[in-house]
């Protein structure tokens, strides 16, 4: 049998042009495809999240593409202009700083508004952290769930870690290193400190790293090791198995819980879940507690 011919480029509908999500390396350069670079160099325009950036890829790999910046401070403006460029004709690459763009960036705005303009949107699949992640994680990979970056403070922070408490798939999110200890914390108060972790550092880079062990464990690591460039943090699903957790544990979540505003028998309903103990035994322990206080 003879070897099945490369399928060709999707075609436009006529006189439109095709939007091609270009994935790029995410440390290393060598991870970029060669079809990535022959749509880098064969595209009229390519939109970049960092002009600056986007630049070093194109002069290691000699392409003179013309580039226009697209990041989430001018996507408002921006839509518009490379819409009228695309029902133009013209074939435009989309590249974020690292991986797929569309993934956790504001290439989703103008896929939606190509989607709904008939406009054709083709990825050039490669690099993305998530799944670099997720396969050397050593954490059950046949279901997971990719969360981003959480919500930074507030409600909508405690909303989103208090569902996650019982998600029964691997999680993973992306952080930044100097809130990677804040989000440990907020992890161990809500998932428990005993939850494994795999948490990523620099990825495809020279200093490329995989930490294994429980959010408690990492959270004393990164203590001392002062946390260095960007991370990827995979964590362990929610299991009804229960945990195997010390009461000094259990009395810190109960009192970070009610501290947080939360009554002693909602406190200890979400400990119950979240470690698989009796919610009637938990709920002893925080009337132990108010005791205690008094």
């Amino acid at each position: 049998m003879s070897d099945s011919p490369i399928p060709p480029d999707p075609s436009p509908a006529p006189s439109l042009g095709i939007l091609y999500l270009v994935a790029t390396p995410i440390g290393n350069l060598e991870d970029i495809t060669f079809r990535a670079i022959r749509m880098l160099k064969e595209a009229d325009l390519i939109a970049a999240e960092d002009t600056r950036h986007t630049g070093k890829l194109l002069h290691h790999f000699q392409i003179g593409t013309p580039q226009i910046s697209y990041h989430e401070h001018n996507a408002q403006t921006r839509i518009p202009q490379l819409m009228e460029k695309l029902r133009a004709g013209q074939t435009i690459a989309l590249v974020s700083d690292a991986g797929m763009p569309g993934i956790s960036d504001p290439g989703y705005g103008l896929v939606c508004a190509c989607a709904e303009a008939g406009i054709v949107v083709s990825p050039i699949p490669g690099p993305a952290a998530v799944v670099s992640a997720i396969a050397a994680s050593a954490l059950p990979s046949d279901r997971f769930t990719f969360e981003g970056f959480l919500p930074v403070k507030g409600k909508v922070r405690t909303e989103r870690l208090t569902q996650l408490a019982t998600e029964p798939r691997t999680m993973v999110l992306y952080e930044s290193p100097h809130r990677l200890l804040k989000t440990l914390g907020d992890l161990q108060t809500h998932l428990g400190g005993e939850r494994p972790v795999t948490i990523a550092r620099e990825l495809t880079k020279r200093y490329e790293e995989f930490w294994r062990g429980t959010v408690r464990g990492a959270i004393e690591h990164f203590t001392v090791t002062e946390p260095r460039g960007e991370f990827t943090v995979a964590i362990a699903g929610y299991t009804t198995t229960p945990q195997t957790i010390s009461e000094a544990d259990l009395r810190q979540q109960l009192e970070t819980l009610i501290t947080q505003g939360l009554s002693p028998s909602n406190a200890s309903r979400q400990l119950a879940q979240k470690t698989g103990l009796s919610k009637r035994e938990i709920y002893q322990l925080s009337l132990t507690l108010q005791q205690e206080d008094k």
